[in-house]
């Protein structure tokens, strides 16, 4: 039995969840990937996976075996690849995927200087909302928000997606100001629809450190981030976008943040990358390549940041017009950008 090969089926049976799924990722039958699995089994004697009709499941020791498997196939991934690009830099193709958000806004304006820096790296750039399986889809690395739900994946941290809550001057002029969170059910919003359970989104609020949902009557619902802000600048109702996609609407007065005091959490944004596979140096030169355009980017600064606060005193200019409005934030300087977070917009 080749014992590194038998490590390699065993790791991606284990991360594709389907032995299916694993012989077609390698090329290999399904009868040969099932048989070389057994016959690890057999040479260590222990059961490593659990079969039933509809998943796999690790045994205690099948879980032991596979982070040893983990380690020991990226230090022999990593040597390989030291030695075959010594002396050359990245090269190959680069499968990427990424909130179409994050991609509009921060990616996408900068990709001509990654290939600058790096022109035999082939990129593909997948921008969506939905989830995809990084193994299964041969995506290379991902930029997600939102805390990590799975524990086969590694994630470097790039930046936190804060969200605000606003209105337009327009809206409040018409409804008045809400100033507590039970004033919300007098109200309407504009709903944010995930991509994941195409159900519209409660706004979310921090309340004594807990987050809490509040469900707001609303009749338009949108499940693309643009349209969604370009709704809420009509004055058609209260919604809570990222923070980043809002900014200059806050500065010039289109948007006013209201309910300051509870403003929504923060959540990471990371890039992700399967941790069977070794950080290729085309996948590492991408993550500290993004990493370096958050840091960079007035948008997600600390900066920015500080600029949140005093929101409440221009909401509050807001119930008296319009035309108040505007003046306020034309002596203010600049509206409160609220920190916090809505993973919804990049799900």
């Amino acid at each position: 039995m080749d014992r590194l090969q038998a490590m390699e089926v065993f790791a991606r049976v284990v991360e594709a969840n389907s032995f299916s799924r694993a012989s077609d990722s390698l090329d290999l039958s399904r009868t040969s990937v099932t048989t070389i699995v057994k016959s690890l089994e057999a040479h260590l004697r222990t059961p490593l996976l659990q079969r039933t009709t509809r998943k796999l499941k690790l045994t205690p020791e099948g879980a032991e075996y596979y982070e040893h498997c983990v380690r020991i196939l990226a230090e022999i991934s990593e040597t390989e690849a030291a030695m075959a690009g010594a002396g050359r830099g990245p090269r190959g193709k680069l499968r990427v995927d990424m909130p179409a958000t994050i991609g509009k806004w921060v990616v996408t304006p900068h990709l001509y200087r990654f290939h600058e820096l790096y022109p035999d790296v082939e990129l593909i750039v997948g921008y969506g909302d939905k989830l995809v399986d990084l193994i299964q889809d041969g995506v290379d690395c991902a930029i997600r928000v939102g805390e990590l739900q799975d524990s086969t994946l590694i994630a470097r941290r790039l930046a936190d997606m804060q969200t605000i809550t606003v209105a337009s001057p327009q809206y409040l002029h018409r409804h008045g100001l809400p100033r507590t969170l039970d004033d919300l059910e007098r109200h309407m919003a504009i709903h944010y629809i995930s991509s994941k359970t195409n159900r519209a989104i409660p706004l979310s609020f921090t309340v004594d450190g807990r987050m809490v949902e509040v469900q707001v009557p609303g009749k338009l619902g949108f499940n693309d981030a643009d349209a969604y802000v370009e709704c809420g600048l009509t004055g058609t109702g209260i919604l809570q976008p990222p923070r980043f996609m809002v900014g200059e609407h806050l500065r010039s007065g289109a948007l006013v943040e209201i309910l300051p005091q509870w403003r929504p959490r923060s959540l990471p944004i990371s890039a992700i990358y399967p941790q069977s596979r070794h950080l290729a140096p085309k996948v590492r030169v991408f993550v500290e390549w993004v990493l370096g355009l958050f840091e960079a980017s007035p948008l997600f600064t600390p900066e920015a940041v500080r600029r949140a606060g005093g929101g409440a005193s221009t909401a509050q200019a807001s119930v008296a017009g319009a035309s108040d409005v505007r003046d306020a934030s034309a002596r203010d300087g600049s509206y409160g950008l609220a920190a916090g977070a809505l993973a919804p917009l990049a799900d």
